[in-house]
């Protein structure tokens, strides 16, 4: 089932991605502008995160603490890797396997290192307004 949202409504799309998301590493897949990163700072907001959320392109990672100092999240941005060794290089299954929620924007770029507990988001833009959210654990469509 697909879920057409606008921008006003990325609260209740955030809430209901992270009721529904059957595990807590989030694949984003999508054409560049359709609002990945938009809807990673949504999610954060409602996991309790007021901090200022922007891609990290140039960094490859960016950490989101909780409002106590704990750990909340690792957002990676793999648009610039150029082969799965540089994620690798830089410990990349460490940050997979952590306790926290993960969110990737391009994670075509590490397909082979993956797990299989993935919830895949596909986003495609319907209008300048409007766009179309799959969410999918990788054998079945939960939304």
């Amino acid at each position: 089932m697909k879920k057409q949202y606008t921008q006003k409504q990325l609260p209740e799309i955030a809430k209901y991605i992270i009721a529904n998301a059957p595990h807590k590493r989030l694949c984003f897949y999508g054409a560049m502008g359709v609002g990945k990163t938009t809807l990673i700072k949504a999610i954060v907001k409602e996991l309790g995160n007021n901090e200022e959320v922007n891609s990290p392109t140039f960094g490859i990672v960016n950490e989101y603490q909780k409002e106590d100092g704990r750990l909340l999240a690792y957002h990676f941005d793999f648009y610039r890797l150029n082969d799965e060794s540089e994620a690798l290089d830089f410990g990349i299954e460490d940050y997979l396997y952590a306790d926290a929620w993960i969110f990737m924007e391009w994670p075509e770029k590490i397909s082979g290192l993956l797990p299989k507990e993935v919830t895949n988001i596909y986003i495609e833009i319907i209008d300048e307004t409007t766009r179309r959210l799959v969410l999918e654990d990788k054998s079945n469509v939960v939304m």
